[in-house]
């Protein structure tokens, strides 16, 4: 679904938008091209992490599910660039 469609265009929930806009806002200087697993993972990361999470609660269904993502979005998918998030 997602390489089939171009990005700017899909929608995974109705709030999309406000989820982005929100994160944007939290976490403003965080690339999201290469990650850093500390930047993610750390406990002043988690700190900022939690409350951003359970701001979706009760907006979207599975709000604090983890999800895999690349650390590297340039590379595949492999073990070494996957981080658990």
């Amino acid at each position: 679904l997602i390489s089939s469609v171009d990005p700017k265009f899909l929608r995974l929930t109705k709030v999309d938008d406000r989820i982005y806009e929100e994160f944007r806002r939290t976490f403003r200087d965080l690339r999201v091209d290469v990650l850093d697993p500390e930047e993610l993972k750390s406990e002043p990361a988690k700190a900022k992490w939690r409350p951003f999470c359970l701001s979706f609660e009760g907006v979207v269904e599975d709000f604090n599910y983890g999800t895999l993502l690349r650390l590297d979005s340039r590379r595949e998918y492999t073990e070494e660039n996957t981080i658990f998030g």
